[in-house]
């Protein structure tokens, strides 16, 4: 099991950057064990998948909304995962989530804990 909680959430205006952490608080297996995730859920929408990082860091994967803008890193000494988020849009407004994944089900990965949230709101 692994507690999550995320921080760095702020208004910026648009073209801005943020960097959002997740620190994570693992009991019984080690933060290394998580391939991590980040989420995001803005108004009224469906939650959606943001990137991912696996153990490493040297793995990762994300929407295409986000590739070129954004960049996932982790620091497993600190227990923490970032999203570095440069020339920031409006509508990248959102509740942003990170989460943790230690299976994968039929190919597709499963995750099982997560964090609280934090919002980020971008100005136009």
């Amino acid at each position: 099991q692994v507690q999550l909680r995320e921080s760095g959430g702020a208004l910026v205006q648009a073209g801005g950057s943020l960097r959002l952490s997740c620190a994570a608080a693992p009991s019984g297996r080690t933060f290394t064990s998580y391939t991590m995730g980040w989420f995001r859920q803005a108004p009224g929408k469906e939650r959606e998948f943001v990137a991912t990082i696996n153990w490493n860091g040297d793995r990762l994967d994300y929407a295409d909304s986000v590739k070129g803008r954004f960049t996932a890193s982790r620091d497993n000494a600190k227990n923490t995962v970032y999203l570095q988020m440069n020339s920031l849009k409006p509508e990248d407004t959102a509740v942003y989530y990170c989460a943790a994944s230690e299976r994968v089900v039929r190919g597709i990965r499963k995750y099982d804990y997560w964090g609280q949230g934090t919002q980020v709101t971008v100005s136009s």
